[in-house]
């Protein structure tokens, strides 16, 4: 007698919800800074002698040291989360040996880079404001600190998430999937809001 035929045996990997959501939430804010970007060629293109006018006050070279702390800042996030899917919350050596560093010490110094960053800006807001150059000043300096203030904003929100992966990290009594979870979609965020910045660096302080 034939054995009878049994179907094989089918598992589906459903994608994290948490994760999901994360990245519907960022689309929603792609579309916001679409509206700031079309914004600032708006009013470019109505009147782009005051763009020729207000656009040497910027310190490009200032500026790309600032992205490039940033965009740096992305690496160390990733190899925080890498550490993360080892469920790696600290380092196993000493803090020299980045080679042993955990989650906890590769998302503090992407804490660190993301503050270095924030003060950065704050300085050159400062440095154009001395130079006459507010948001209330004319219409580049309104749309130069809307777009700029932002995004920086969305930094700073970066920073609390990183502080509270970080708390959670250091309370869980045992670092499992809920703890690299939070990593990742707080990478996804990141990730996102350095993307964002580079665009706003091409635009502003490139494209002439």
């Amino acid at each position: 007698m034939a054995a009878p035929h049994t179907a094989p045996h089918v598992s589906v990997n459903r994608p994290n919800p948490v994760s999901v959501g994360t990245i519907v939430w960022l689309a929603s804010e792609l579309m916001f800074f679409a509206g700031l970007f079309a914004m600032y060629f708006t009013l470019r293109s109505t009147v782009p002698a005051e763009w020729a006018a207000q656009t040497g006050k910027l310190n490009v070279t200032y500026a790309a040291i600032n992205t490039t702390v940033l965009v740096l800042s992305s690496v160390t996030c990733q190899m925080g989360v890498w550490a993360a899917e080892r469920f790696q919350p600290a380092r196993t050596g000493s803090i020299l040996a980045v080679r042993t560093w955990g989650m906890n010490e590769w998302m503090t110094l992407t804490y660190v880079m993301g503050a270095i960053f924030i003060g950065g800006q704050v300085f050159e807001y400062a440095s154009l404001a001395h130079d006459s150059l507010t948001i209330s000043s004319s219409p580049y300096g309104s749309v130069f600190f809307l777009t700029t203030g932002f995004h920086g904003l969305h930094v700073i929100g970066g920073l609390i998430a990183f502080l509270f992966l970080l708390g959670r990290s250091f309370t869980a009594k045992r670092f499992g999937h809920h703890e690299a979870t939070t990593a990742i979609v707080v990478s996804y965020y990141w990730h996102f809001v350095d993307v964002v910045w580079i665009a706003l660096f091409i635009v502003i302080y490139l494209l002439k």
